[in-house]
């Protein structure tokens, strides 16, 4: 059996770190408003036609397109928190009404989506150009090399953000116990939208990034929305180091399984692994805070 180790180097990174950027989303949105976000892959699609707007009809340098991807996940991510949280976050079954509040929401802005833009995909300019650079064995294309430097960077950003500024602090509390947050005066909607627009931004740089090689259509953020959930369930909900360490056990997993066995056997080893992760730790690799949320 020969395994191409540089190819799998590289997948593996480049998909750790795009779904590390989904799943940290999908895990703050969790923390700090108790709300899975199931319009996340909504969210996701969105932001790719915002991307494809703007590189039609403003400007095709891939910065601008990143940045219009970006802004558009944040809008759709502000949208939603007014939809399917601020009305309902104080009612009782919040989990659930949440949960079923965002897939409505899912649903129908993705028919909204098949019927402004039609079925047919679109596709995105080259981002990042098309330079390559060599490793000894290992070529580094551009759209990799750039999706890893731009999650890097963003996430970086966004951590930095959450632990350096009011707001961020403001969302940090919430993660750690939201009860005791709102009691010094946090603001449960205010904290909110900007929760929401953080994770929304983070989406759509995501599906700026996956777009690249899967193009764009109404119903792209589907996979992203599981693979985004499941990297965050793996990890633990609400701990971000978690999701980064399982956004890494998937994306060797995909690599492997896509090198070894082809691509048709993804989704399968991915659960299974999944699965095994969750009978050793059922709370995840790091879930200790949903442990605080629950006292």
């Amino acid at each position: 059996m020969d395994i191409d180790i540089g190819f799998v180097a590289i997948t593996a990174v480049t998909l750790a770190c795009i779904y590390g950027t989904l799943a940290i989303g999908v895990s703050i949105t969790w923390s700090s408003l108790g709300l899975i976000n199931m319009s996340y892959g909504f969210t996701f699609a969105t932001a790719g036609y915002g991307a494809w707007l703007v590189s039609e009809y403003i400007s095709s340098l891939g910065p601008v397109v990143i940045l219009g991807g970006i802004l558009t996940g944040a809008l759709v991510g502000v949208l939603v928190c007014a939809v399917a949280f601020i009305p309902i976050h104080d009612k009782p079954n919040f989990t659930v009404r949440g949960l079923i509040a965002s897939l409505a929401l899912s649903l129908i802005g993705t028919q909204a989506l098949l019927y402004f833009f039609g079925p047919q995909s679109k596709t995105l300019p080259p981002l990042f150009g098309d330079w390559e650079l060599e490793l000894g064995e290992v070529v580094l294309t551009a759209d990799k090399g750039g999706a890893i430097l731009t999650s890097i960077l963003m996430l970086t950003l966004a951590l930095w953000w959450l632990r350096s500024s009011r707001r961020g602090l403001e969302i940090r509390a919430m993660m750690m116990n939201p009860h005791a947050a709102s009691l010094v005066g946090i603001g449960v909607r205010r904290t909110g939208f900007y929760v929401m627009a953080l994770t929304g931004g983070l989406a759509g740089l995501a599906s700026v990034l996956l777009s690249q090689t899967y193009f764009v259509s109404p119903f792209s953020g589907v996979t992203p929305l599981i693979k985004g959930l499941s990297v965050a369930l793996c990890g633990g909900l609400g701990s971000v180091g978690g999701a980064m360490i399982a956004a890494v056990m998937i994306g060797v997993n995909e690599a492997l399984t896509a090198d070894i066995l082809g691509g048709q056997y993804i989704l399968i080893t991915q659960f299974l692994l999944i699965i095994l992760v969750l009978i050793i730790r059922p709370r995840g690799i790091a879930g200790i805070l949903d442990k605080q949320r629950e006292a």
